[in-house]
């Protein structure tokens, strides 16, 4: 014999926390909405301040049902990114540009910007770090999962990939690996992929120039050479900033960071020396040097010395050395056409 029992609902949320239900349902269908709300009730049978965090993960796991978006948690702010000064005061200067105010002021919401340069030197993590300073949602376009096999489904699911991403604006999307979106968009792409990658590239283009929600657009690009021309001209996004290797000053910031991360003083080591010592490393180059030199210390039973980290850069080839011919042809052509993302010029150290 079943027993049926009866639970009375509570609530235990006041007018905030009401709020922040509603904000976190933002993005989703009504009925997608219902059934968050739902699960929420019959997980504690109440309207309380874990429910808000309950409608987050229920719209996490629809939108990664969705197979094209996946919302990626931050913790990291600009703070945890080295260098890049002028990219950190130009996304200084947009902050909060989406509210109310900032439209009475007479300004539009901030499109998004694209970031290219060197390998290792922090595009990715600079997109993460946006949304995190921003206190803003992080979704990732998975570029794979648009592309159907089907006739005219491909062009359905951008569109798809665009309403959710309005309707969870204000938002950060990140397009990792831009060129990668649109490698088949040129002028032969017909008898490529029979257009697809054109009408793409084109569905793309006008939801940048005509959008009004506050969606604002962080893509990566590691070959510049890759991109529709059309893509990087002024109106689809704010700038285009590029990123070198990091400066010697830059390169101080990031051992910093990286020491601190992993509960060392950088005061306790010798910055100056070791940064000099990493010239033409990238921002990863460095990370991975220090977690080297970390994993030398523990062997032989010792506390990290500068000593160890000198000789991890010893024992590293940066790519700097190995693709100093790719690197050059990326600073020439990024010479008139972007924004240098730190005001420092590493070009000289690394040559």
């Amino acid at each position: 014999m079943r027993v049926s029992k009866t639970h009375t609902l509570q609530r235990r949320l006041d007018p905030a926390g009401l709020d922040a239900v509603a904000e976190n349902l933002r993005g989703l269908t009504e009925e997608e909405s219902e059934r968050a709300i739902s699960q929420a009730l019959v997980a504690r049978y109440a309207l309380c301040p874990e429910t808000a965090t309950d409608v987050l993960e229920a719209k996490k796991a629809l939108l990664k049902r969705s197979e094209m978006l996946d919302f990626v948690e931050v913790s990291d702010t600009l703070a945890s990114v080295g260098g890049l000064d002028n990219l950190k005061r130009f996304l200084a200067q947009r902050r909060d540009s989406w509210e109310e105010q900032a439209r009475a002021f007479g300004l539009d919401p901030p499109r998004g910007v694209i970031i290219l340069g060197v390998q290792g030197c922090g595009k990715s993590m600079c997109a993460r770090a946006i949304a995190g300073e921003w206190k803003l949602p992080l979704v990732k376009f998975d570029t794979a999962a648009v592309y159907d096999k089907y006739i005219g489904e491909t062009e359905k699911r951008i569109q798809k990939v665009f309403q959710v991403a309005e309707g969870l604006a204000p938002c950060v999307l990140w397009i990792d690996e831009l060129e990668k979106v649109f490698a088949g968009s040129g002028p032969d792409s017909a008898s490529v992929d029979a257009g697809v990658s054109s009408r793409l590239l084109a569905s793309f283009l006008s939801w940048m120039q005509d959008r009004k929600a506050p969606v604002f657009v962080a893509a990566t690009c590691n070959n510049v050479n890759a991109l529709p021309p059309e893509l990087i001209r002024k109106g689809r996004f704010d700038e285009l900033f590029f990123v070198d290797l990091p400066s010697q000053a830059e390169r101080k910031q990031i051992f910093g960071i990286q020491l601190s991360k992993r509960k060392r003083n950088p005061a306790d080591f010798s910055v100056d020396q070791v940064a000099a010592a990493a010239r033409g490393y990238s921002g990863a180059e460095i990370e991975s040097v220090v977690q080297t030199a970390l994993y030398a210390a523990y062997s032989q039973k010792q506390q990290l010395a500068t000593q160890h980290l000198l000789e991890a850069i010893k024992s590293t080839v940066p790519l700097s050395t190995t693709r100093a011919e790719e690197i050059e042809v990326l600073r020439v052509w990024a010479r008139q056409r972007a924004v240098p993302a730190s005001s420092g010029n590493a070009k000289g150290e690394s040559a």
